[in-house]
């Protein structure tokens, strides 16, 4: 099966997108409706480097999201599936059109013929709008960048690769959910991936299993349980307005007034894991209301003890909480912090695998890793 090149990588749906922006959406809608954003792209690879025809593909893709809008079927699977969002929130999802003229895309070109450069992304406006351009464009530019500069490559034993992955996840009793949207190589990549997983699920006799996926789209249509609850931002942004001493306290605290049922699951690193954990020491009732933590950067294998620790000096039972792994994962990296977290008793683990699944292929013309 070859890659197409010719298509405008839009996204599939308004749900083509990661359930935390969703659930964050709602959150600015309620408590910072007024706020206004600014959204700024950062390379942080800079050897990687776009061509004009990436990035004159890419501004084509963004200027038709405003095309995109809810159905009827996918707000009312919302309302079934998704509880926690009001009819409030629902009501101004339906009525939400992604606005192009938003967004400023600059291309810098930095070889001497001019066809090779850098891209500069900048997004404006009313956080409780712009909140749901990342995920999205962030997948269209990846997918551009594959339909333009990186070719060589087709979906040959993609299927065999992903439930290969999901085989030896749930033979090692992994739990399991797809988190790849933003860095896809294609929609079809991701979807391919979905499908491997869920007949992985099928057939592979495990403790562990297929949690469901970070994307809301594919949850509609391969009926997964949409994953994800709060990201960086969400804390970055509170910080930003309410103040940066104890940012992880306040942000909790807010998400609260939203969203009163569990589960609860707080993202741990985005002033530091000491940090958040500080935090939480000083707020116990925090750390005894939120059911789980979640692991994005740093070393996973510190994470466990530490977290531990906190708990016992909480007087928490640590077999109680669920921990949510998500940086950087491989099979091999699953595993291994799958043994660690059952010595260490912590009994409700998961592993949310982006990249990973969804942009790991080989050269066409050689079979070699890309």
């Amino acid at each position: 099966m070859s890659a197409a090149i010719s298509e405008i990588p839009l996204p599939q749906s308004m749900l083509d997108t990661d359930l935390y922006k969703l659930t964050m959406q709602q959150s600015v809608l309620q408590l910072f409706p007024d706020v206004q954003a600014t959204y700024r792209f950062k390379n942080r690879n800079l050897d990687t480097l776009f061509s004009r025809q990436c990035i004159e593909r890419f501004r084509t893709a963004v200027s038709h999201f405003a095309t995109i809008s809810l159905t009827d079927s996918e707000l009312q699977w919302l309302k079934e599936v998704c509880p926690y969002l009001t009819l409030d929130y629902l009501t101004y999802l339906s009525s939400y059109r992604y606005k192009p003229e938003q967004v400023k895309i600059k291309y810098i070109p930095v070889t001497s013929d001019n066809l090779k450069g850098q891209v500069e992304i900048e997004i404006v406006g009313p956080w409780v709008e712009t909140i749901l351009w990342e995920v999205p464009i962030m997948a269209c530019l990846s997918e551009s960048y594959f339909q333009s500069v990186v070719v060589d490559w087709n979906y040959d034993h993609q299927d065999e690769l992903a439930y290969s992955k999901a085989k030896a996840l749930l033979e090692a009793n992994c739990n399991l959910s797809e988190f790849g949207t933003r860095r896809r190589r294609s929609f079809l990549a991701q979807d391919i991936v979905v499908q491997a997983l869920v007949r992985a699920s099928k057939e592979i006799p495990s403790t562990g299993g297929l949690a469901g996926t970070s994307n809301v789209h594919l949850a509609h249509k391969y009926n997964l349980v949409p994953i994800g609850t709060i990201a960086h931002e969400w804390f970055m942004g509170v910080a930003a307005l309410r103040g940066y001493e104890g940012a992880n306290t306040t942000a909790l605290q807010l998400w609260e007034e939203v969203y009163s049922e569990p589960p609860l699951i707080a993202l741990t690193d985005t002033f530091t894991t000491e940090a958040f954990i500080k935090d939480m020491m000083s707020n116990p009732d925090l750390a005894h209301r939120w059911t789980g933590l979640r692991q994005d950067s740093g070393d996973p294998f510190a994470f466990g003890p530490r977290v531990k620790k906190m708990y016992q000096s909480l007087g928490i039972p640590n077999d109680s909480k669920s921990l949510i792994f998500s940086d950087s994962l491989t099979v091999n990296k699953c595993i291994e912090i799958k043994k660690q977290c059952d010595e260490l008793n912590f009994n409700k683990v998961s592993f949310g695998i982006g990249t990973f699944l969804t942009n790991d292929f080989r050269l066409a013309s050689t079979g070699e890793k890309s």
